[in-house]
């Protein structure tokens, strides 16, 4: 029986084999593509979160 030296995960991927990197502006623009499509499925939740983080930034940043 022949060995291999490539080491395999749980899943049988090759772990070898170095990752491919996505530059920073492709993964903005996945992020950004991501939350959208969310926006468009979840626009309550998306809304709530929305004031929730508006009302703790301006309680925490109060002027007086």
């Amino acid at each position: 029986m022949a060995t291999t030296k490539s080491h395999q995960n749980a899943k049988g991927h090759s772990m070898r084999s170095s990752p491919q990197v996505d530059s920073p502006r492709e993964t903005q623009h996945d992020l950004v593509e991501h939350v959208t499509e969310y926006v468009r499925h979840n626009p309550g939740y998306a809304a709530l979160c929305c004031v929730g983080v508006g009302f703790v930034l301006g309680w925490k940043l109060k002027l007086w």
